[in-house]
């Protein structure tokens, strides 16, 4: 089990609670926007847009801002950006790797972010190719535990839907697979009435390095850094935190 995985999922459901609320839903609306822009405003044709949209309703943002979002994405309404993305790599301490997803209208603003988040922080930038050749792009979907709901349930429910694996989580199932088959797993659990968290493609870590509690506070404290622009979407790392070490983190 990914310590990294089950960390992000702990700190995903704190997120709709906490002081930057608001900048969870920024970003999730741009990807709405983006997903629309790319894909076409019909969620049913795009499906990039549809667990774009299905993430923002989970995470509570209103339907009148996801409308508008896709609305703009699709030139149906004025006021668009045009985002990028623009991936970054460095490390953290303890010789952990990090890759950094910004999503900007200002490559030089998300830049110089990334830089100064990754620096301030005991951490490094890296040359490109250093550090992404740790990770591969696959498709994650979080199931949530509940109503009697097991492993077997879920790695029933996504085997012949192209699924490689069901992690148990803790509080949730994590299903990976191939990028490309994220839809067809999102879509076999919701033909076997399994409701799922968030179905995305994202990069995960083919060798993990396992942390104490004082770098465990030092990396994710870089990370809060990081999350806190505006301009970054996601961070992927490569740790693994035991449950003690996560405890005494909180």
């Amino acid at each position: 089990m990914s310590g990294h995985s089950k960390w992000a999922t702990t700190k995903h459901k704190k997120a709709v609670v906490d002081a930057k609320r608001g900048k969870l839903f920024a970003k999730l609306i741009k990807n709405v926007e983006v997903a629309a822009r790319l894909g076409g405003a019909d969620p049913a044709g795009n499906p990039t847009l549809y667990d774009a949209v299905q993430k923002a309703k989970k995470n509570s943002v209103p339907n009148d801002n996801i409308d508008r979002a896709v609305r703009r994405g699709a030139g149906l309404e004025a006021g668009a950006a045009q985002y990028e993305t623009i991936m970054y790599e460095g490390y953290a301490p303890g010789g952990v790797a990090v890759l950094i997803e910004c999503l900007t209208d200002n490559r030089n603003r998300a830049a110089s972010e990334v830089r100064t988040a990754i620096t301030r922080n005991g951490g490094s930038m890296a040359d490109p190719g250093s550090v992404s050749y740790m990770f591969s792009r696959k498709g994650v979907v979080v199931v949530p535990k509940g109503d009697g709901l097991d492993e077997d349930d879920v790695l029933g429910a996504v085997l012949d839907a192209g699924a490689e694996e069901v992690n148990d989580l803790g509080e949730a199932f994590e299903v990976q697979s191939e990028a490309g088959d994220v839809v067809a797993v999102r879509t076999a659990l919701q033909d076997a009435g399994i409701d799922y968290e968030s179905a995305e493609a994202a990069f995960v870590p083919s060798v993990s390095v396992p942390l104490d509690e004082s770098n465990a506070r030092q990396v994710f404290r870089l990370i809060d850094a990081l999350e806190d622009s505006d301009d970054v979407q996601n961070v992927y790392a490569n740790f693994d935190v035991s449950d003690d070490v996560m405890a005494k983190v909180g």
